[in-house]
């Protein structure tokens, strides 16, 4: 198997796996921080093993002594989970992963603030384009049954950490963050232990927490992995198929309805980043030789 072709299915996988994520914080009947703690805990148990296994401990602490930016990664990818579960719980499923697509639109701001990094004209017009979406999905919070600004707001904390996250991560280029996943679900889980009973969770509810927790870790090790094979500009594309798939599935399971403002921002969201990405696969392909020359 070629390599691009591996990393296509295995991005794929991650991608599949995390769809149903907003399906089961609906289905899983305890409040959101104690959501977030067995996700957490779950998740990172189940991680942290298949790093050991694969790898051994070494890169662990490697990534724990990546200075303060990994850190920041840490703490920004711990924050993430919490705050993901919190905005699904005060919002519709559509409204939170319409506004996380828009997460490359601040991995690109903070890469320019930060890293000083130049702005290309696509990437600004996209950016209006996706601002554009977002404001008619958080207009649309206050006619749709289940949305409210509240929730929309936080699911915008989340696509501002996760970038926050993903920044940090580049700038500690020599060391992979990739095992600090584990540590970071962990951590989330330890800081919201004295804020929950998870003891109190009914026994018909451990089937959903276990499901739940090997979703998210079949996606988080597919993710971390196939993304090494193909260009970033794929890897973005695949990962708006969540956008689209999430919100089918519960309205499909739950009957929820993302209402008309949520699917027209979300259709302006999903749309420029799709264009935007595409214009980035079709400038990096190589181009075909004349008839009768052979490529050099």
């Amino acid at each position: 198997m070629s390599d691009p072709l591996k990393g296509l299915l295995i991005t794929l996988m991650g991608v599949l796996f995390v769809v149903p994520d907003s399906l089961f914080i609906r289905l899983i009947d305890v409040p959101p921080l104690e959501i977030s703690f067995w996700r957490g805990l779950s998740t990172g148990v189940l991680v942290l093993g298949f790093v050991v296994l694969r790898s051994g401990v070494r890169p662990i602490g490697a990534a724990l002594r990546g200075g303060p930016y990994a850190y920041l990664y840490l703490v920004a990818m711990s924050g993430t989970g919490i705050l993901f579960t919190l905005a699904v719980s005060h919002t519709s499923v559509a409204n939170v992963v319409f506004i996380l697509a828009s997460m490359p639109v601040f991995s690109a701001l903070l890469s320019f603030v930060v890293m000083g990094e130049r702005m290309s004209q696509r990437m600004m017009v996209t950016m209006l384009a996706v601002f554009l979406g977002l404001g008619i999905i958080t207009y649309g919070s206050g006619e749709t049954h289940g949305a409210s600004l509240k929730g929309d707001l936080l699911a915008v904390c989340v696509s501002f950490v996760f970038a926050v996250a993903l920044t940090a991560a580049r700038r500690v280029r020599s060391v992979s963050m990739v095992p600090m996943l584990p540590v970071a679900y962990l951590v989330s889980a330890l800081c919201l232990w004295p804020f929950v009973q998870p003891l109190q969770l009914a026994p018909e509810q451990y089937s959903l927490v276990a499901l739940h927790g090997l979703f998210i870790a079949i996606s988080s090790i597919g993710l971390a992995l196939g993304p090494r094979y193909i260009p970033s500009a794929e890897v973005a594309l695949l990962i708006l198929l969540e956008s689209v798939l999430a919100p089918l599935l519960v309205w499909f399971a739950l009957g929820e309805d993302p209402g008309a403002y949520a699917l027209i921002g979300g259709a302006v969201v999903i749309g420029a980043l799709g264009l935007s990405n595409l214009l980035v696969l079709m400038r990096r392909r190589p181009k075909a030789a004349p008839i009768g020359k052979a490529a050099p």
